[in-house]
């Protein structure tokens, strides 16, 4: 199929549910369009895969060539000469949808971006977006740069799905680099309750895009709009076609009685100082100029429940504040948040608990034995207090 040309590129649509892979609405999801600054997120898996890999490191200084300074905005206007760290470059991609910090990562994972480009299309054949072809790792126009609704939502599930420790980066409501404050161009995230993700784009031959992930009540839903005519209006009907989605997996058999992934506990300490510095801040974040141009053995400390007394709390629901790969950081964040709702919850329903992940231990900040009104509550509370929270179904 040819590309197709910027008076040809429209509308596209899906939602589908998370654990079933059903698909609850589609509107031209196989038609071939521009994904503008969607492409990030195949940039960023191929980042993250890097980083599992252990070929880059998140302290890693990536070295900023000519070519990347000379990217159009959306950009942190990086100079030839200069380094960003990994765990920045990821923010700013995440955040701030940055080009040139994109031609950052593609000239260090691929020696060049057209390079890169073909390991981005070979990957994305690789995960079943058989309609995909990249020829750039920012999204900025290209006539042969082309994918569809549906092909983003599996690269939207795979992202959460193959890396759950770094999925939480596109959250973050805000970075914070250099003194500047760059605000998510997601809305949705503080728009559209349960949103935890993902990514935005935009150049003018695609419309405004949008590709979200949404959790509710223990469900998840994946969903993807192209060619929006404003990024309001977009946000619009991304929020409706959801809340029909929700009603239609009503009745669908859930397979992830924890659909919250964990988080990496040096990105989101990063995100969190951005977070707190968005009430203050007044840099523009406007779309359409941005993308187009105690021991670690589990015992009781501070009358927190250790992993193995867990399933002695009831109720089905719970709220998770953070994950991390060391039982002190998770304890401290769970102190906090029991501190933070000293009328809502006892505290013999705080616990840290465990998870093998390959040969570490995951240990998660949790409250549990919620009813979902409790938990709903709960996180309303904690967000609005600065915590980062995501509900969860405990029943397994």
């Amino acid at each position: 199929m040819a590309a197709p040309t910027p008076s040809s590129a429209r509308y596209a649509s899906i939602v589908i549910d998370y654990d079933t892979g059903t698909v609850l609405h589609e509107d031209h999801a196989d038609d071939r369009n521009y994904p503008a600054s969607l492409t990030k997120m195949m940039t960023l898996y191929l980042l993250f895969e890097a980083l599992d890999r252990g070929t880059v490191k998140l302290d890693d200084k990536l070295p900023v060539s000519k070519r990347a300074q000379g990217m159009p905005p959306s950009k942190l206007w990086l100079k030839a000469g200069d380094t960003i760290t990994v765990e920045n470059a990821i923010l700013a991609l995440t955040t701030q949808s940055a080009n040139d910090v994109a031609v950052v990562i593609a000239e260090a994972l691929g020696g060049t971006e057209v390079h890169f480009a073909q390991l981005m299309t070979e990957k994305a054949h690789e995960l079943g977006m058989s309609r995909t072809s990249y020829r750039n790792a920012s999204g900025l126009p290209n006539r042969h740069q082309v994918s569809t609704a549906r092909d983003i939502a599996t690269l939207s599930k795979a992202l959460l799905r193959d890396f759950p420790q770094y999925y939480d980066v596109f959250s973050a409501k805000a970075f914070r680099y250099h003194g500047n404050t760059y605000k998510n161009h997601n809305h949705l995230l503080t728009k559209y309750d349960g949103t935890d993700g993902i990514k935005t784009g935009y150049i003018r031959a695609s419309g405004f895009n949008l590709a979200a992930s949404v959790v509710r009540d223990g469900r998840r839903l994946i969903a993807v709009v192209f060619g929006g005519r404003t990024s309001r209006s977009r946000d619009r009907h991304m929020m409706s076609l959801l809340d029909r989605g929700f009603i239609k997996a009503a009745g669908l058999p859930r397979f992830s009685p924890d659909p919250s992934p964990p988080k990496p506990r040096t990105l989101l300490a990063a995100a969190h100082a951005a977070d707190d510095a968005v009430a203050n801040d007044n840099s523009s974040d406007d779309e359409e100029t941005a993308d187009d141009g105690a021991s670690d053995d589990g015992s009781v400390l501070g009358g927190l429940i250790r992993p193995a007394q867990a399933a002695s709390v009831s109720g089905p629901y719970g709220v998770q504040v953070g994950a991390f790969f060391d039982y002190d950081s998770a304890l401290a964040l769970a102190k906090k948040a029991s501190a933070r709702l000293p009328k809502l919850l006892p505290a013999e329903q705080v616990v840290v608990t465990s998870l093998p992940v390959g040969d570490k231990t995951l240990y998660r900040a949790r409250i549990l034995g919620l009813a979902s009104a409790e938990a709903k509550k709960a996180c309303r509370e904690l967000q609005r207090r600065s915590i980062d929270c995501l509900i969860i179904a405990t029943d397994g």
